[in-house]
């Protein structure tokens, strides 16, 4: 399981509102979802890269989650039925998500979160890391998503891909895994500034101020959209993992960024040590 001898780890996060109609209900973009599975598939072989995917929930989860309030826990009967309603709708998307893998020729390695981890008051505080670790260890591609899952203060929570990442960046540096970068692909140019340009790098302390523009999603987005991102990218800068949030849009784009040709995107540096 220990990867110390291996090739830096790449996280890439495919976004909700790039994979799905975000404004819309349970509704993905297959052409999209096929099209970055290829990508992946190719820049996993050109990179010879050890590969963790993630996905959002888009328009699957994030409806139903919203509707439930479903962050801060379940306290009736109908809000169960709207978590085991989310946890169902964000799996049909990640099964639709893994088949394009392997249609694509990814050896993908389902692994999902509400049934592998627990959160401490809306944070991923333990997960079940050994099936992740022996999967990278023999060669497969593990693919997590953004999923519901039990709290030990609130009952129940949302933990999104970026948390899930998040929690899984330390347990692959315990395991001698390194993280050499994580990709965020979604659908816009990086992270937009005030004026609508792309900020071409983004730093600063976990928690601070961040850039005006940086907000949550202009669909249903229970998890805070693009500020949760960079938070998290300030985050994981902090354990010394760079991030680059990048147009998926872009044919093309995805396969670059795993050959380390990031192009346009806003990057975030590894924090000052």
């Amino acid at each position: 399981m220990n990867g110390s001898d291996e090739a830096p780890l790449v996280l890439v996060k495919l976004g909700g509102s790039l994979i799905t109609e975000k404004s819309g209900d349970a509704e993905a973009r297959a052409d999209v979802i096929a099209r970055l599975a290829r990508e992946i598939a190719e820049g996993r072989e050109d990179a010879e890269a050890r590969l963790l995917v993630g996905h959002g929930s888009g328009s699957f989860g994030h409806p139903p989650a919203a509707e439930h309030d479903l962050r801060h826990g379940t306290g009736d009967e109908k809000e169960r039925l709207g978590l085991s309603r989310t946890q169902h709708r964000a799996a049909r998307l990640h099964r639709r998500v893994v088949g394009a893998l392997i249609e694509a020729g990814v050896p993908a390695f389902s692994v999902v979160p509400s049934s592998a981890g627990v959160a401490e008051d809306g944070r991923v505080a333990d997960f079940a890391g050994e099936p992740l670790l022996r999967a990278l260890g023999e060669g497969h591609v593990p693919v997590v998503y953004g999923d519901v899952m039990m709290d030990r203060s609130r009952g129940s929570t949302i933990a999104s891909t970026e948390a899930v990442f998040l929690g899984l960046a330390r347990l692959l540096d315990d395991a001698g895994w390194r993280v050499g970068r994580a990709l965020w692909l979604g659908p816009t140019d990086g992270v937009l500034g005030p004026d609508g340009r792309t900020l071409p790098r983004i730093e600063g302390v976990p928690g601070g101020d961040l850039p005006e523009a940086v907000g949550g999603s202009g669909a249903t987005d229970v998890t805070g959209g693009m500020r949760h991102r960079v938070e998290t990218a300030l985050l994981m800068a902090d354990l010394g993992i760079p991030s680059w949030i990048g147009d998926g849009r872009r044919s093309g784009s995805l396969r670059r960024a795993l050959a380390g040709d990031l192009q346009g995107g806003t990057r975030v540096p590894p924090a000052a040590r």
